[in-house]
């Protein structure tokens, strides 16, 4: 059981994709609970999935400046550089999210697994954009 600790442990602090897939988990129970409550009360899914999309955005930039990208968030005018370009990574991911819904849901597709499939998308997008151009 140590053992098991100790190897999880390893892999939390080596690998920032570990880190970051916490993070993106986190965001995403936010995400998904804000954007199944408002198409349960018949909001329009695209307009949810941004809503839900946006309170995620706060979320995973408190846990990725603090836990994912340690030592990497800037401070004075470089951290609101750093802000700008997580907000610009972020609505990429959020254009991404909004036309993927969209485009699924005029193709008859669920709006729930149309945004599975937008999760996948963004994530695989914005985690580029943020390990290589934010939080380099």
């Amino acid at each position: 059981m140590d053992r098991a600790i100790a190897s999880a442990l390893v892999l939390w602090h080596r690998f920032t994709i570990t880190r970051y897939l916490a993070a993106s988990i986190i965001a995403l129970l936010f995400d998904v609970a804000l954007f199944s409550g408002l198409v349960a009360v018949a909001v329009d899914p695209t307009i949810a999935s941004a809503a839900g999309y946006c309170v995620g955005i706060i979320i995973h930039w408190m846990v990725s400046a603090n836990i994912v990208f340690t030592g990497k968030t800037r401070d004075g005018s470089a951290l609101h550089v750093q802000r700008a370009l997580f907000a610009g990574s972020a609505l990429v991911g959020l254009g991404i999210t909004v036309t993927t819904v969209e485009l699924l849901g005029r193709l008859g597709i669920e709006p729930i697994a149309s945004k599975a499939v937008a999760i996948g998308i963004s994530f695989v997008a914005v985690y580029a954009m943020r390990k290589w151009g934010v939080f380099r």
